[in-house]
């Protein structure tokens, strides 16, 4: 299963905090579908995520019903330095 889509990334300043891309709606019904046969455990589900020609092993994290991506301080300075606020588009592999 293949998904592209464009998001805003947003901070969670969180006790450790983290960098994130909302899945949209849309997708997340489709990624919930496929959940029940990838998950491997908490609702995680295991992706290979690409910004431009970055590309990466992650898993989606669940939150409020949807799917959020993650975002290392690593990708984000691969990717052109791309920071909270900035749109980014997104593509989304998930093996099923």
């Amino acid at each position: 299963m293949e998904l592209e889509f464009s998001g805003e990334i947003w901070h969670w300043r969180g006790p450790a905090p983290w960098f994130f891309v909302s899945v949209p709606e849309d997708g997340c019904r489709e990624l919930a579908a496929a959940s029940a046969v990838v998950s491997y455990g908490w609702g995680m589900v295991p992706v290979t995520a690409a910004i431009g020609e970055v590309t990466w092993e992650t898993s989606l994290w669940p939150k409020d019903g949807g799917y959020i991506v993650p975002l290392k301080a690593d990708i984000r300075k691969r990717a052109g330095g791309v920071d909270e606020g900035d749109t980014v588009t997104v593509r989304l592999e998930v093996d099923v």
